[in-house]
Order: structure tokens, then C-alpha cells, then sequence
């Protein structure tokens, strides 16, 4: 028997990150799909009302049947109910709304504009850093996502209208993001983000009620699979991902992965709504992508002098 000592081979800590980046990605490409399938069935406020109405009781509702379920101050609290006014309330019910007359390809294409104002205000308001690689990295996203809006308003696919509700979307969910990290409130993920579902919910409820017609909404199984992936997939796990990618990665690095949403919600809009995509578009993601990797790359390390 051999009496050699065993060596111990240290094993590899796994990192979720990529994992959380890739299914993060996933699911808020798809959710402009299931949003574009949810505003043919239903009123885009009715549709968001709900949504978010549900998303915040089952979240908060799970909470308060778990030990220690609210562990944050009133402040906070406060601070995650504006936040869901910005991030949703105001950032779904325009880009719902534009969703009615562009396709979901585009409303995706436009909201993944959202890394290059990010980075600017983040500059400015967070003390980020920008480096002439980041900036080109940015500059070449939204030279690629510029051009495919380009091409789709200069062939008619798309309305004027529709475009400007999902810009204010856009406008939005960057507010959002800066504020996010701008105050930076203190508590449970999880039951920050149910606070911010539950205060877009009572936002819009009574707008719904208001400039909706119930009598508009037709129960299909379409309406009420999309209805279950947006409460499920965006409201809830989604959302999740997009705050913690929001504290690890920085809000330049974690807005720049929505320059995936381009090439992800058009691949998800051809296969399953059937949209049309020309090889125009496809040419625009090549810059869009260059301009990931010069954002998210880390920076070279200095040699040992």
C-alpha cells in the first residue's frame, strides 16, 4: 500500500455571472415578444396594470411568510416604489404603447440604446470611469442600432408614433438605472422588487381604468401564456437579474448587455410572430456587438516593473 501523502487538487469556484448575464439576456429579449403578443389581445395599460399588480403580491406575498421578510427601513422602501415608478411604470407603459404600432424587434432595438446615455450620466453622477475604449465601444453601439432604425422608418415598416412612445421608454428605464445607483437602496433584492411591482400596479390601475377599454381584451391562450411569461419570466426573474447585474458589474458594464436585445429579439420576433428581417439588419448588429466587447472587456493590467 502506498503510504504517499494525497495531494489535494484545489477545485474551481464556479461564477454564475455569465450564467445570470446569458439568462438575464433571455428573458428580456423574449419579454418584448410576449409583450408585442400581449398588446394584440389587450390594452397595453390594462396589460401592465395586471401585470405588475400580481408580480408585486406574489413577491411581497411570499415575503411575508418568510422569516425576517421585511428587513428595510421606510427610506428604502420609498426609494424601490419611485424606482418602479421609472423602471416600471413609465419604462412598460410607453414601450407598451409604442409596441402597438412598431414591431417587437424594433422596440427592442431602440431600448438596447440604453448603454451609451447610461454611461454618459453615469459618468457624470457616479464617478464611472470612461476610457476612449469604452466610448468607442458605445459609439459603434449606437452607430449599428441607429442604422437599422434607419433602414425600418426609410422602408415604412414602422410608425413615427410608435417610435417616440419607445424612445420616452427608453428616456425612462436610463432615469431609472442612474437613480438606482445614484441612492442605492439598502435591502432584499427580492422584496425591493416586489415594493417597486406594487407601486407600478397602483400607479397604473387607475389610468388603466381610466383611458382602457376593458371591453378590449379578448381571453386567449396567447393573451394569457405571455400574460404568465411577463409576471414570471419580466416581472419577476428578470427584473431580479437586471439589480444584481446593476450592483456586481457597475451601470455602464450592466447596460451594455443590452446591446444583445437587437440581435436576441429579432431572432425571437422571426420565429415566433414571423417578423421580417432583411440583411440590412443584420449588418447593424455587427458594430452592436463590437461595441460589447470593447465596453465589457477588462482593462490590461500594468506589467510588473
Amino acid at each position: 500500500m502506498s503510504l504517499a501523502p494525497s495531494i489535494a487538487v484545489p477545485r474551481t469556484r464556479f461564477n454564475p455571472l455569465p450564467l445570470y448575464i446569458g439568462v438575464f439576456c433571455l428573458l428580456w429579449s423574449y419579454a418584448f415578444v410576449a409583450g408585442k403578443i400581449g398588446v394584440t389581445h389587450c390594452p397595453p395599460l390594462i396589460l401592465l396594470a395586471a401585470r405588475f399588480s400580481l408580480a408585486g403580491i406574489l413577491i411581497l406575498g411570499i415575503s411575508a411568510f418568510q422569516r425576517g421578510g421585511w428587513s428595510m427601513s421606510w427610506r428604502d422602501a420609498a426609494m424601490f416604489a419611485v424606482l418602479g415608478i421609472a423602471n416600471n411604470a413609465l419604462y412598460l407603459g410607453l414601450g407598451y404603447t409604442g409596441l402597438q404600432s412598431v414591431s417587437a424587434g424594433l422596440g427592442g432595438l431602440i431600448v438596447s440604446a440604453n448603454p451609451v446615455f447610461t454611461a454618459a450620466l453615469a459618468a457624470l453622477f457616479l464617478g464611472e470611469g470612461m476610457t476612449w475604449r469604452k466610448a468607442g465601444g458605445l459609439l459603434l453601439g449606437v452607430v449599428g442600432v441607429t442604422f437599422i432604425v434607419w433602414h425600418r422608418l426609410s422602408v415604412g415598416t414602422d410608425s413615427f408614433h410608435g417610435i417616440v412612445f419607445t424612445l420616452a421608454s427608453l428616456a425612462s428605464i436610463v432615469a431609472g438605472t442612474i437613480l438606482f445607483k445614484l441612492f442605492a437602496p439598502k435591502g432584499s433584492l427580492w422584496l425591493g422588487n416586489g415594493i417597486q411591482n406594487l407601486a407600478a400596479g397602483i400607479v397604473l390601475t387607475p389610468v388603466a381604468l381610466t383611458f382602457a377599454d376593458v371591453h378590449a381584451i379578448q381571453f386567449t391562450s396567447g393573451l394569457l401564456g405571455a400574460f404568465a411569461f411577463l409576471v414570471l419570466g419580466g416581472s419577476i426573474l428578470a427584473s431580479l437579474l437586471w439589480f444584481h447585474l446593476l450592483k456586481v458589474c457597475g451601470a455602464t458594464v450592466a447596460s451594455s448587455y443590452h446591446f444583445l436585445m437587437p440581435p436576441l429579439g429579432m431572432l425571437f420576433a422571426f420565429l415566433v410572430l414571423g417578423e421580417h428581417i432583411e440583411a440590412r439588419d443584420l449588418l447593424g448588429i455587427i458594430p452592436v456587438a463590437l461595441g460589447i466587447y470593447l465596453v465589457t472587456r477588462p482593462a490590461a493590467s500594468n506589467p510588473a516593473s
